[in-house]
Formats: C-alpha cells, sequence, structure tokens
C-alpha cells in the first residue's frame, strides 16, 4: 500500500492506494501551519480504515512549504552565493535582477573568483584555489552555513564547481554546498537564481522533513517518506534535504499524474480546478510538457524542470461580483467551509452558485434558493468561458483535443467545454493531486551543451542518457527499471565546433527495500 498527499492553498488531500486500486480518499482543509493538516487527513485515512492493519510501504507528499517560504521571504538561511567566471561576467553579478526584499533576506553575500568555461568546455580562467580559500576563511567569519556555487557553462564541464566545492568542505567543515550544474540548465543567470534558492531552502529542507516523519509517527506509521518533484517524479527525502527547489510545482504537477492514471489519457489537456485556482497544463506521453523558457518564483527567475501551466484565479472559493459580472481571482481559500452561503456565510462564491444550480449537493441548497436564475446562468457562463479560453492559451493547435477536468472544483463545469474533443471527469476526481503524488516514479534529467568535433552524436547521445538514468537511481529508482523516456537535440548553428544541446529524460519505478525502507 502507499498514501499519496497533496497539500494545496485551500485543501490537503490524501489517498490510500493497493496497486492501482484507491482503498480511500480523505479531503480536509489546509491549516496554516500545513503540516497539521497533513496529520488531519493522516489520521482519517488511518480510522477509516475501521481498524484493518495497515501495510504501507510508502508515503509521498506534494508540499507547498517551499514555494511559501521564497514567496514570502520567509525562513530562509543565509546563503553565499559565488560565481566562477572571472575576467568574464562581473557586469552581472549574483543576484542582479532580485527583488531588493529577497536579497536582503539572503543576505546578499556574493563572491566572483576566477574559473568557467567556454560552452566548448574550455576554461575561461584556471581556478584559483587560493582566492577560494581566502572566500572560504571570510565566510566562516561571517558564520554563514550554506553556499550557492555557480560556474560559467558549468553543465558542459563541471570540474571547477565539484573542486571548488571541495575546497570549501575542506575550510568550512559542515557548510552545505549547493552546485548549479547539479539544479539548473544552461543559462548563467537563471541558473545560478536556481542554486541560490536552493541553498536558502536547506535548513527549512530538513526541518521539513523531520515534522512530515515525526507526523507518520504520531500514528505509527512506519514507513520512508517521499516528496514530489516538478516534473511529476519522487525523490527520496534525502534528496529533498539536498535539492528542495526540486519541489516547487509538485502541485499542479501531481494532479496533472493523476488526471493521465485515471482517466487514461496520456496526450491531452488537464484542467485542475481547486478552492483558490486552476491549473491548466498539457500531458504529453503522459507526463506534463515542461515550460521551456525561464520561470519566475517570487521574483526570481530560474530554469529548472518546471511544468509549462497556466494558472488562473477560478475556484470553488473564488469571489462572485456583479455588475459586471465576474469571478475570482480572489478567493476565500481555505475558509471556503465558514464564508460561502451554503455553509452559513455571508459570501458568494462559485461554489454557491453551482449548488444552486444544481451541478453540486453539499452544504445547504436552501441558502442560495433565492439566488436570481438570470445571475446564475451569467456566473456559469463566465467560469466556461474562462476555463475555454486557458484550454485555448496552452493548446499548441486550433484542432479540439481531450480535456480531463480534475480537482474539487471541477463541478464548477458542464459536461462539455469549447475546444475540447470530449470532457473527462474521472472516477475519484476530486483527489486527482494525491493519487498523482501516491503513483509518482522517479526522474532524472540532464541538460548539456557538447561539441561534436571531436566525439561522435551517439557516443555524446549515449553519454547524456547514462548520465540521466544515474540521477534517477541516486533519486531512489530501482536501476532495473529505469527507462529513458525523452530525448531532445537541437543542434546550435550560431556556435562553432558543430555544438548540440541535449535533453534527457529517465524515469523508473520507486525501489524499496524488503524493510520497506529505501534502496541506497
Amino acid at each position: 500500500m502507499r498514501i499519496g498527499i497533496d497539500v494545496g492553498g485551500t485543501n490537503t488531500d490524501a489517498v490510500l492506494m493497493d496497486g492501482r486500486r484507491v482503498l480511500g480518499a480523505v479531503k480536509t482543509a489546509t491549516t496554516p501551519d500545513v503540516t497539521g493538516g497533513i496529520v488531519t487527513a493522516l489520521r482519517q485515512l488511518v480510522e477509516g480504515r475501521s481498524g484493518e492493519p495497515l501495510d504501507v510501504q510508502a508515503v509521498m507528499i506534494g508540499t507547498t512549504h517551499f514555494t511559501n517560504a521564497v514567496i514570502e521571504g520567509k525562513r530562509l538561511m543565509p546563503t553565499v552565493a559565488i560565481r566562477l567566471g572571472l575576467p568574464a561576467t562581473a557586469a552581472l553579478p549574483p543576484m542582479v535582477d532580485w527583488p531588493e526584499r529577497l536579497k536582503q533576506t539572503v543576505g546578499n553575500h556574493v563572491y566572483l573568483c576566477h574559473g568557467g568555461h567556454e560552452f566548448d568546455g574550455r576554461p575561461i580562467s584556471p581556478l584559483d584555489r587560493d582566492e577560494l580559500r581566502a572566500a572560504a576563511a571570510d565566510i566562516g567569519a561571517r558564520g554563514i552555513r550554506s553556499v550557492a556555487i555557480s560556474s560559467v557553462f558549468s553543465p558542459v564541464n563541471a570540474e571547477f564547481e565539484e573542486e571548488a566545492a571541495a575546497i570549501l568542505a575542506e575550510e568550512l567543515p559542515g557548510v552545505a554546498v549547493s552546485l548549479s550544474h547539479e539544479i539548473g540548465r544552461t543559462g548563467l543567470l537563471e541558473r545560478e537564481n536556481a542554486t541560490i534558492v536552493n541553498a536558502c531552502l536547506r535548513d527549512l529542507a530538513g526541518r521539513i522533513v523531520d515534522s512530515f516523519h515525526a507526523a507518520l509517527a504520531q500514528l505509527d506509521l512506519d514507513a520512508p517518506v517521499y516528496l514530489s518533484q516538478n516534473d511529476g517524479t519522487l525523490m527520496s527525502v534525502d534528496y529533498a534535504k539536498r535539492y528542495p527547489v526540486a519541489t516547487f510545482a509538485s502541485g499542479p504537477t501531481n494532479s496533472m499524474r493523476g488526471a493521465a492514471f485515471l482517466s487514461g489519457e496520456q496526450d491531452c489537456a488537464v484542467v485542475d480546478i481547486g478552492g483558490t485556482t486552476s491549473d491548466v497544463g498539457i500531458l504529453q506521453h503522459g507526463f506534463p510538457r515542461e515550460a521551456s523558457l525561464a520561470v519566475d518564483v517570487g521574483g526570481v527567475r530560474t530554469n529548472f524542470r518546471m511544468p509549462d501551466v497556466f494558472s488562473i484565479g477560478l475556484g470553488g472559493g473564488s469571489l462572485v461580483r456583479t455588475d459586471p459580472t465576474r469571478v475570482g481571482p480572489d478567493s476565500v481559500g481555505y475558509e471556503l467551509t465558514t464564508s460561502a452561503l451554503v455553509f452559513g456565510g455571508r459570501t458568494l462564491t462559485a461554489s454557491d452558485v453551482v449548488v444552486a444550480a444544481g451541478r453540486a449537493d453539499f452544504g445547504e441548497r436552501s441558502r442560495v434558493s433565492s439566488l436570481d436564475e438570470a445571475l446564475v446562468r451569467e456566473v456559469l457562463a463566465v467560469i466556461e468561458r474562462m476555463v475555454a479560453d486557458a484550454v485555448d492559451r496552452i493548446k499548441t493547435t486550433a484542432d479540439p483535443i481531450p480535456v480531463v477536468v480534475v480537482g474539487g472544483g471541477s463541478v464548477l463545469l458542464p459536461d462539455e467545454l469549447p475546444g475540447a474533443s470530449r470532457l473527462v471527469r474521472p472516477e475519484h476526481f476530486a483527489v486527482a493531486n494525491a493519487i498523482g503524488a501516491a503513483i509518482a516514479q522517479v526522474g532524472g534529467e540532464v541538460d548539456r551543451v557538447v561539441s561534436l568535433d571531436g566525439l561522435s552524436r551517439e557516443a555524446a547521445l549515449e553519454e547524456a542518457k547514462q548520465e540521466a538514468i544515474g540521477k534517477a537511481v541516486s533519486a531512489g529508482a530501482d536501476a532495473d527499471s529505469v527507462r529513458v523516456v525523452d530525448v531532445e537535440e537541437v543542434p546550435l548553428a550560431y556556435l562553432p565546433s558543430n555544438a548540440v544541446r541535449f535533453r534527457v529524460k529517465a524515469v523508473g519505478d520507486l525501489s524499496l527495500g524488503g524493510d520497506g525502507a529505501p534502496a541506497r
């Protein structure tokens, strides 16, 4: 058995699964501390088994902890950014494009050092080891315990980053080091930003993982915990402690993976309607299509793996206003069960309208029986138009495509949608996000630029594939089950030396030891 949990802005969902069967599902209100909602959901799952023993092999969690920390600028540890690239890159130092409040929160500690490589692996300048030791002495004097190291074109040649990390570990025992070639893609500033964000979350990651273990201990659940990644795969808690930034988009990704699992659709649009927002994305071969451009997180441009998701302010808790009629983008959020009219509140929400229209049956329908029928029809038309427009924006073709609708707020939609060849609302649609977490596999990805002057294309591609497979195994995948699921090859005509960019993604089944512990 597996337990999948997804923490949203309004609800925390949990499911108990045995293979492909859903044995139990729970939806509870998200608590301000997030962890409290997880404990409540787990407790209700356990109690729902009526005393039957639970043989849980693993617990998978998708969480908003780390995203919220960056957006709010709270619980971030002071971090040093070391860039290897002098005499190049000095015009745009690390964190140059960060919001000032966030820059000051992490300390704005920056060191520019010699090193870095050209796109074909040739050094820009030799690594200055004495320069790095001097920086380490200053870092130690400041009492800073987390360092982000970025080197120009490190996805092509990572030797300077790794050597710099070894020097810092020798000079500053116990310091947490994040390396950009392990986190971001080609593109110095965005990769560097992602690495700094990861580094400032390292302390929080340890505390969050410990709190998850404590939540399981309260309910006597002796099972390993895994966290969902942005690309729809899992990572072990040890991996999560090193790379917390990889969890940022786990919510919409879990919903999309759950939608594929429940509907059987592998290539389609997915609309996940929650209590606060609607997330629209595209599934390709059962996995979310990834964004090809830089992704903004809390005002910081990054380029790590993120799904291509378009979000709108529409959910079950969205406020409804008239003159003119509009829905959202503001929402009552996790206060839906106390603020909405059907629950005895005083705020007209989208949920009240669908109950009045007879599309859903929760709360007390008598409380909305006096709503004007013309207003109800108009609000429903606005909701349908908002979702149809969002699907059109995320599609790459004007042709109708299948649309799978999931999430508790999917009751807002009718059985047909403009631009959809068919609308699928699968069984257990309300907890598709938690199901996506429970059935997730483990993945690894490589994104690098290589020169084919002294290396054949086949050899370079095979090397990239093996590296992606190795990353999946190190993240907790069973080595025998790992397979390459996506290869992207882009010739870079504007660069000399017959340069090519390879992006390779590999996934595999979660590896569990005989005692339920993750294989290492």
